[in-house]
């Protein structure tokens, strides 16, 4: 007879901790780069659940998802898929700043993920709640479950969301759930306290009131429609699934403004009931009052929750009133005067740690073979999450079979730029990728997120198969219509010239040619719009682009300018008390990241400089 085995116990390299927008792309980007990977999720209900507003993208964060789509990940190929109207934010306005935005059918995007997780080779989807992370001589060595399931593993990503000791709180109502009154994780917050010695913070975020639409008059409200020709957040979706649904614009007034102020003392963090630091780029609508005191109104917009459902979102509103003064709230707007609410908004307050105990690669800096993705790491956003969580799994595989850790640099990505800001300055607050946030971000735009990712992504083996042949056929596209500009003459009349003139279609972009006339004129060469408008926007911009480039060669010379992370700074002379106290705590990589640390100045960085390039030398 053979022996049982009497243990549910199990080894794999990795574990992810969370199915959310992070753990997805932590768990694919390790299952992907060969790594046999187990996902916990407490519910597999929630498996890539929009627990917020219905849609991906928009200003900044539609960068986020097509690096994302750029390295392999899959976030914007989940957005195509379920999109049911797709916008172009910022139109108006430079290249640099146009953002993609799309909104999606959340029941459907719950659907896609939890669909690619469970078809995905090395990767194991497994529902649980984790009760401790498992330590062995300074080392990460696995999980353990509350039902007593240890998992062995090489590494662990923790990807928990908001779900950390999460309270939802609505008026003076407190209840211990999760997101959409999921149950919430109980147990690790402590394990991360204890065993690993990790400090943890109070965050918060909220949402607002889901509401009927049929008790909408939607006469009242200002329709806004998609994009007739909608673009795409992956080079590999072809034709997005566009169904035409339509959102609405709509604001506050004095009554409810009035309504609002009426009731502060009842509102959870003006009372005294909420601790949490909130998102001052998402703030509520009573703090919108508050800090904005002098404003009539203030916009929002009502967008579908989905296929199949009645349910709308209420974007700009959110609340944590009592449900006896939410609904007066609501029905004090034009058009929601018999508006009935289907699911009460609420704030909710998480367990947090702070990213600057972290490396830019997102692993721990004490704990090795420990890796943390999304909210957990103090941002807000689905966005931010997935970027961090493709960022996580990368290194959590490569460190997983020995290989070092790859650092994604400002200049390079939005990516970069996020990752760089948690673990070198660290978030007061709930942290949201912004535009201004990019010194380089006229290089750094949207459409040409593959050219500045691709090769990496096809480096790391993330983006492979069909992803990779339609990066490098786009690649070579545009080097053709980039050649294509500087040698085709056309007459110079229409762009001012003389009519027997002739001028090469590079000085006809820039004096006004747009790409669409250019794609028209180059169509015997059967190029995609994708790459006439990168070749386009490449010339017009190139003295711009050129000056930053030579902003971020220079950047560059400290960026590259490697410190050692061994070193107690304290030994170093020449440097002031605070800036030894800061480098100690952040441990950076480069001269260029101590430069950007708050204690450390100028004068720091020449010592830094003078003192490790002469032990370079």
């Amino acid at each position: 007879m053979n022996k049982e085995t009497t243990t549910a116990d199990y080894r794999a390299d990795a574990v992810v901790v969370g199915a959310g927008h992070a753990g997805i792309e932590a768990g694919l980007a390790l299952a992907r780069l060969g790594a046999s990977v187990t996902v916990l999720s407490i519910t597999l209900d929630n498996i890539g659940y929009l627990a917020c507003n219905p849609s991906i993208g928009g200003s900044a964060k539609g960068h986020l998802v097509r690096e994302i789509d750029a390295l392999g990940g899959e976030m914007g190929l989940a957005a195509d898929a379920c999109c049911v109207q797709m916008r172009m934010l910022n139109k108006s306005k430079g290249p640099a700043v146009h953002s993609l935005r799309a909104q999606v059918d959340k029941y459907a995007y719950h659907r896609y993920m939890k669909s690619v997780l469970e078809n995905t080779p090395n990767l194991t989807l497994r529902q649980g709640e984790v009760k401790r992370v498992l330590l062995s001589g300074g080392k990460v060595c696995g999980i353990e479950t509350v039902l007593g399931q240890k998992i062995k593993a090489k590494c662990v990503v923790l990807a928990c969301g908001v779900y950390l000791k999460s309270d939802i709180i609505i008026g003076k109502v407190i209840e211990h759930k999760g997101p959409v009154c999921f149950c919430r994780a109980n147990s690790l917050s402590r394990s991360l306290e204890r065993d690993c010695g990790i400090k943890l913070r109070r965050f918060k975020t909220g949402t607002p009131a889901r509401i009927n639409a049929d008790t909408v008059d939607f006469s009242a409200l200002e329709v806004q429609p998609g994009e007739d020709t909608p673009y795409s957040f992956s080079l590999s979706s072809g034709k997005v699934n566009k169904k035409g649904r339509v959102c609405y614009l709509g604001y506050t007034n004095p009554r409810t403004h009035e309504i609002i102020r009426e009731n502060l003392h009842l509102s959870p963090k003006y009372g005294g009931l909420i601790h949490g630091t909130g998102a001052r780029y998402c703030p509520s609508i009573e703090d919108k009052i508050v800090r904005f005191a002098d404003r009539e109104r203030h916009q929002f917009f009502l967008e579908p929750e989905g296929d199949g459902t009645k349910e709308m979102y209420v974007q700009g509103i959110s609340t944590s009133l009592p449900v006896s003064v939410q609904l007066p709230v609501y029905r004090s707007i034009r058009g929601f005067e018999k508006v009935e609410i289907m699911r009460d908004a609420y704030a909710i307050e998480y367990d947090c740690i702070d990213p600057s105990e972290l490396y830019p690669t997102l692993a721990h800096k004490r704990i090795e073979g420990l890796f943390f993705a999304g909210q957990i790491n103090g941002t807000s956003g689905y966005e931010e999450a997935a970027a961090q969580g493709l960022v996580a799994g990368i290194n959590a595989a490569r460190y997983a079979s020995g290989q070092s850790g790859i650092v994604f640099s400002r200049k390079q990505s939005y990516i970069g730029v996020m990752c760089d800001d948690l673990v070198t300055k660290g978030t007061e607050e709930p942290y949201r990728m912004l535009s201004a946030r990019s010194e380089h971000r006229l290089i750094l735009r949207q459409d040409n997120a593959e050219l500045r990712l691709g090769d990496i992504g096809v480096e790391t083996g993330l983006l492979f198969g069909k992803r990779k042949a339609a990066y490098l056929k786009l690649k070579k596209q545009v080097r053709e219509a980039e050649e294509a500009l500087r040698e085709i003459s056309i007459p110079a009349e229409p762009f001012g010239g003389a009519n027997s003139a002739k001028l090469k279609l590079a000085d006809a972009v820039k004096r006004g040619a747009e790409w669409e006339t250019v794609f028209e004129l180059l169509k015997e060469k059967k190029l995609s719009k994708t790459a006439v408008f990168e070749a386009v926007t490449a010339v017009r911009y190139e003295g711009y682009i050129e000056r930053e480039a030579r902003a971020v060669r220079e950047h560059m010379r400290l960026e590259n300018m490697p410190l050692p992370t061994d070193i107690d700074y304290l030994t170093v002379g020449g440097l002031r008390t605070e800036a030894c106290e800061r480098l100690n705590a952040i441990k950076p990589l480069s001269v260029g990241q101590a430069s950007r640390i708050s204690g450390v100045t100028s004068a720091d960085v020449s010592v830094l400089i003078i003192k490790f390039s002469q032990k370079k030398n």
